[in-house]
This record gives structure tokens, C-alpha cells and sequence, in this order.
């Protein structure tokens, strides 16, 4: 797909099937992630893909009750890849981990897999139990959680892009 054809059709979907994505294909978008700019290139983010049930529910379960709802917040998405950034490497450690949240969404499209960003990551991790799931996970270090981007097959429509807004650009010629 064009490049520029892709950032202007990708749309965040809210409705998945529950068929996992190929593993290939996970492979490939993470590693898109990976390539994301980083400040100054020291790569704070870390991508924690996961496709195991048990700990997507865990950490659907996590989320839902951070937003005070009763609902899954992953809307059926069997993969979750969750951008956490290492809070000592850089002061753009934010920015740093939400352009790979980008990258992600966008490399999902490229494949055909719809994705979405999902909040909360920075308070389940900071929450004692995000940081046991880190430690299971051999993960070590001062993280903040940016977002999970959900990755699946659309159970739903793509919706047309809403009009840009007017003003969105201003020129200085």
C-alpha cells in the first residue's frame, strides 16, 4: 500500500472477531514499531506483544475497572501490544513511545489488521499488579505504560474520515 494512501485511510476500529492474527504478521507490525523515532535514538519504548489469553483478559479486567466500566475495553481484540517507555532514558520517553503507538496502527493497516490506541496503560502499570505482570515478564526498569494498540480483524465497517477541520494548517510564506 502507499504510504500516504495508508495514513489517510487507517481508522481506529472498536469491534473485532475473535480470530487471532497470524504470527507472521504480529512479527512484522512490531518490528515496524521498533523503527519509530526516538530522541536522539535511545530507543526508550518497549513493545510487550501479547496474544495469550489469560493475561489479555487480565489486562482487559485491569482497564475496565481503571475506567469504571463493566465492559471489555479491547473490544474483542485478541492481540494487544502494549508501549511502555523507559522513564530514565530520555525526557521524550512520552513521545518516544507514542510514535511507535503510531507506527504500529500504521503498520497494522499496511497488513490488512485493524488496530486501536487504548489509554490506561500508564495507570495499570503503575498499580502493583502491572508491575508484578512486568516482573513476571523479566521486565526490569523505571516504564511507564503509553498505550496498548489492539490489533485484530474488524467485525464492523471502516467509517469514512470525518472533514478536516477548518484552520487545522496555518501557512508562514
Amino acid at each position: 500500500m502507499d504510504a500516504i494512501e495508508n495514513l489517510m485511510t487507517r481508522r481506529s476500529i472498536r469491534k473485532y472477531k475473535s480470530d487471532m492474527v497470524p504470527k507472521e504478521i504480529i512479527e512484522k507490525i512490531v518490528e515496524a514499531g521498533t523503527y519509530a523515532a526516538t530522541g536522539m535514538n535511545k530507543q526508550s519504548p518497549i513493545i510487550i506483544a501479547v496474544t495469550n489469553k489469560e493475561l489479555r483478559d487480565r489486562l482487559s479486567a485491569m482497564n475496565a475497572k481503571i475506567m469504571g466500566a463493566n465492559t471489555d475495553p479491547f473490544y474483542n481484540a485478541p492481540v494487544v501490544l502494549i508501549v511502555l517507555a523507559n522513564k530514565d532514558t530520555m525526557p521524550t520517553y512520552v513521545y518516544d513511545g507514542s510514535l511507535v503507538m503510531g507506527n504500529l496502527m500504521n503498520a497494522a493497516h499496511a497488513y490488512g489488521i485493524s488496530s486501536c490506541w487504548i489509554h490506561r496503560a500508564k495507570e495499570e502499570f503503575e498499580s502493583e499488579e502491572g508491575r508484578e505482570i512486568l516482573r513476571s515478564l523479566g521486565i526490569e526498569g523505571n516504564y511507564e505504560g503509553i498505550g496498548h494498540c489492539i490489533l485484530g480483524y474488524a467485525d464492523c465497517e471502516a467509517v469514512s474520515p470525518a472533514p478536516r477541520k477548518e484552520n487545522y494548517v496555518y501557512w508562514a510564506e
